[in-house]
């Protein structure tokens, strides 16, 4: 049986977390087709991951809108898109970081860009959760936290699923996407997907992610 954890209390990331969120970020996304094709050297990948999403938390405590819960097991991270997000992956820091992989992370992120809606909207740059604490629902209480502040902007959400079970997760929670896009590079596929700001979504995940 799925053990379900009690409503998680979120607050906003403070600096003094940077290094946690980077570490946790790395290890949530360690695995999968996405991460397989990035860092294919999966005993490279703990380190080039933790410079990346060093890159990005870095970033996000800057320009974004960083929501833990109170334990820091998971992390949503969130940008205003009603003005242009300011870049956080200057080609210097991704090589400096992401080593002789940094061409597929640039790669990406020129496809993120290329579907990413033209309209204000907030965009979900990441959802993680520890690998220990996953199916307990926390996921969804962050999207659950921040959805109910887009319902009172009347703004929509947007973000990429990267596999199956994350993308499942999204559309119990309201988001719907057209279909895949295939990364180039026999790369995976990956999923933009759209929230209506008032689509209707589960009180509770039912011990999911």
């Amino acid at each position: 049986m799925t053990r379900v954890a009690p409503p998680a209390v979120i607050r906003h990331a403070r600096a003094d977390d940077q290094q946690h969120l980077v570490s946790l970020l790395a290890v949530a996304f360690h695995d999968g087709p996405l991460a397989d094709w990035l860092v294919p050297d999966d005993t490279a990948r703990p380190a080039i991951y933790r410079n990346y999403f060093g890159i990005w938390v870095e970033h996000a405590l800057q320009h974004g809108m960083v929501h833990v819960t109170g334990d820091l097991s998971g992390v949503a991270i969130w940008y205003s898109m009603t003005d242009p997000m300011p870049d956080p992956n200057a080609d210097w820091r991704l090589i400096a970081g992401c080593g002789r992989w940094w061409r597929r992370f640039d790669l990406l992120a020129d496809v993120f860009a290329e579907h990413h809606p033209t309209w204000p909207h907030h965009y979900l740059a990441f959802l993680a959760v520890a690998p220990d604490r996953q199916q307990q629902g926390i996921g969804g209480t962050l999207l659950r936290h921040h959805h109910a502040q887009l319902a009172t902007l009347g703004l929509p959400a947007y973000l990429e699923a990267s596999n199956h079970r994350n993308r499942a997760l999204y559309l119990r929670h309201g988001y719907r996407n057209d279909g895949p896009v295939q990364l180039p590079d026999n790369g995976p596929q990956i999923w933009p997907m759209l929230r209506d700001p008032h689509a209707q979504a589960p009180s509770a995940d039912g011990g999911k992610p």
